[in-house]
């Protein structure tokens, strides 16, 4: 299988062209794989026939392919995207009155089992490379038709996998999605979300182009911590809050912390407070995500009441939001990420809106 050029900065492509090939080629390149988001090349007309001709016989480009595409009545687009080897991640457009949000994936699956998320049900099959992730960008961008302002596009690692379990590929994405020169976007509109791998959080924190940094937090207490993310068995919430102290911030840019409400489970009052308690001292926000259902997941989504008193709580003391739930007819919000089927979601109707079932678009 050729080798795919998706993913390669300036100096891999000058790598891979040789020394036979002028250096000023591989800028050419690198604008047409990114900015000019060419899929063949031989629409790279600022490279010659006879180098167009060679780098088709020896690489290929790398985007992945649609195997289906299911629109909300909300607008949001959930993409099931087809990579070469024929594993298939999801990621998400969600639009906005003024911008656009892409959720995108960063492994194949997820080891992390978090008890309230459906991605967890898979379990992890391999992570994604710098260009697999890079090309679920590319190909959303392009089919939204996103070319111009891309000041109004939000992109969060928040689709399938745990990020900071596959750092190098994330942050090599990264740069090249934040270049001017590459796709673009400005490094505010960037974030990642995190269950706390805590040695992973200090090596990012020395990146030079890095994301913003969301914690996924959902309980405020290490007991409740562990029956909902076992990962709390082997990364105290003690030490990961330590580890978020320590995190130095830029000066636009706050810490997110992410609490999922369950019904009855860790929505209480006592929470709130205790939630207030844990980051009285850090400079955060704190986004609260009503649990969005699915087979297999053995919590209820608590009442708009109790969601809204939650943050009243926390909002005295800190910033608190809560996140509007996003295409949740077609299995696109936050933890429902599955590859979950038109079958499954008809078999599942009451995940579906009441104006009805959207329709899978097709490859």
């Amino acid at each position: 299988m050729p080798e795919a050029l998706l993913g390669l900065d300036r100096a891999d492509l000058r790598e891979q062209l040789g020394t036979n090939v002028p250096g000023y080629r591989a800028s050419q390149l690198y604008s047409a794989l990114y900015r000019q988001r060419v899929r063949e090349f031989q629409s790279i007309s600022t490279l010659s026939r006879e180098l167009r001709d060679q780098l088709q016989v020896a690489f290929e480009i790398g985007w992945p392919t649609l195997q289906q595409r299911f629109d909300s009545v909300d607008g949001t687009r959930r993409y099931l995207l087809r990579l070469s080897d024929g594993k298939t991640v999801e990621t998400v457009m969600m639009p906005e009155e003024d911008r656009y949000t892409l959720c995108v994936s960063t492994q194949v699956g997820c080891p992390v089992d978090c008890k309230f998320c459906l991605t967890a049900l898979m379990g992890l099959e391999r992570n994604l490379t710098a260009g697999e992730i890079l090309g679920q960008v590319l190909y959303v961008l392009e089919d939204n038709q996103l070319r111009g302002g891309l000041q109004r596009v939000n992109l969060v690692f928040m689709g399938m996998g745990e990020p900071l379990l596959n750092l190098r590929n994330v942050l090599k994405a990264t740069e090249i999605l934040t270049d001017p020169e590459g796709v673009g976007l400005s490094p505010k509109r960037i974030t990642l979300s995190t269950s706390g791998i805590i040695p992973r959080i200090a090596e990012l924190a020395q990146a030079e182009r890095r994301p913003k940094l969301a914690i996924s937090l959902n309980a405020s207490s290490d007991e409740a911590r562990r029956q909902l993310m076992p990962i709390t068995r082997k990364y105290k919430l003690a030490d990961l809050l330590e580890a978020c102290r320590q995190y130095p911030l830029r000066p636009w840019e706050k810490l997110t912390f992410e609490y999922v409400l369950l019904r009855e489970v860790n929505d209480s009052d006592e929470d709130a407070r205790r939630v207030v308690r844990l980051l009285s001292n850090l400079n955060c926000i704190v986004n609260l995500i009503a649990l969005n259902p699915g087979p297999g997941i053995p919590f209820d989504t608590p009442t708009p009441e109790r969601v809204a008193c939650f943050q009243q709580i926390v909002r005295r003391s800190m910033p608190c939001f809560i996140r509007k739930p996003r295409g949740r007819d077609v299995y696109a919000a936050c933890g429902q990420l599955k590859r979950v089927s038109q079958a499954e979601i008809e078999q599942f109707p009451i995940l579906a809106e009441k104006t009805g079932i959207a329709q899978p678009v097709r490859s």
